[in-house]
């Protein structure tokens, strides 16, 4: 099926699992035709959550920078960031270190603190082998899909995310929060509502509860919108959290989840809200010279294990404060 939006020489959308649209003949470089089709594209990618284009031409981490600059409002500088990352520009960096042979669950970017990315955007370079892929899921039709009671008992209660940085699990404090100054790091914590405490050898303990739910504030609809089950210790492949839980204690996981009032989460939980994403994944078909664009809000994403070289630059923009999405 395809449809058409905006002016008529507005390029045609394929609605097929995920939202497509082909660059046919591009005559110009990707940054000019995302320029000339911007306010076209922001509001395909929030009607439809996510908007994969094909035949771009993305042909390095420089082209990609061009063109997410070329939509977006304003650039969103990660902080509080849970796996290593280069950076090649102002909000935009290669995708997160992790284990190419294990899956990365379903989450929102950035969704456990105040201000979190609007925009996400996905540039491949380089597809891999096989697998690698990434999907989404609407983060509206999550917060149907659960239990009526899970879901009440997370909208009052909200969630809770509990961090200890540690430099050889995950990014040391003061990567995450781009500085070594600690008042910074206080100051930054203050400003998003986190509680922090610093050890006797300068580790760093930081606790945060967050709205489980958040209200799109231009579709109006209700996103399931957080990391509850992404950051949990029952999603951890079990060989990992056994050694985690021996290395570091109960209460010294590098990240763990529970309600908001602190009860803790059982693993049935946890199962059934990544079951629920899995369920609801379509799958981005794309190779390399793709961009995905997804509203970080209503869409979230996952991506698959894979063999085989590949990169993908990630960029993130359009800041957005959870005090504006209730």
């Amino acid at each position: 099926m395809a449809t058409g939006l905006g002016p008529a020489d507005s390029p045609v959308i394929d609605l097929g699992p995920v939202a497509t649209v082909v660059v046919e003949t591009p005559l110009e470089s990707a940054e000019h035709w995302l320029a000339r089709h911007r306010t076209w594209l922001r509001e395909a990618v929030t009607e439809h959550g996510a908007l994969l284009v094909r035949g771009l031409g993305l042909d390095g981490r420089a082209a990609v920078a061009a063109g997410v600059g070329a939509l977006v409002d304003a650039p969103f500088v990660e902080r509080e960031g849970f796996a290593h990352r280069e950076v090649y520009g102002p909000g935009v960096y290669s995708s997160a270190e992790w284990a190419d042979y294990l899956p990365m669950c379903m989450h929102h970017e950035v969704s456990y603190a105040r201000n979190f990315p609007g925009l996400m955007m996905f540039g491949c370079l380089a597809a891999g082998e096989s697998g690698g892929e990434i999907e989404v899921a609407d983060a509206a039709a999550i917060a149907q899909a659960l239990p009526a009671d899970l879901v009440a008992g997370f909208r009052s209660a909200g969630w809770q995310l509990t961090r200890n940085y540690y430099p050889e699990s995950g990014l040391s404090w003061q990567d995450a929060f781009g500085t070594a100054d600690r008042a910074g790091v206080e100051a930054h914590c203050a400003a998003g509502g986190l509680t922090w405490e610093w050890g006797p050898e300068g580790e760093l303990k930081t606790r945060q509860r967050q709205s489980a739910l958040l209200t799109h504030p231009r579709t109006g609809r209700t996103a399931w919108f957080n990391q509850i089950a992404f950051l949990s210790r029952w999603t951890l492949d079990p060989a990992i959290r056994e050694y985690l839980l021996d290395e570091y204690g109960d209460d010294g996981l590098p990240f763990d989840t529970a309600y908001g009032d602190g009860r803790p989460l059982d693993a049935e939980t946890v199962s059934l809200i990544n079951a629920t994403y899995e369920a609801h994944a379509r799958t981005v078909q794309w190779g390399a010279g793709d961009l995905l664009v997804v509203d970080n809000m209503s869409t979230a994403h996952s991506r698959r294990p894979f063999t085989g070289h590949r990169e993908v630059v990630v960029a993130m923009g359009d800041p957005a404060d959870r005090a504006e999405c209730h």
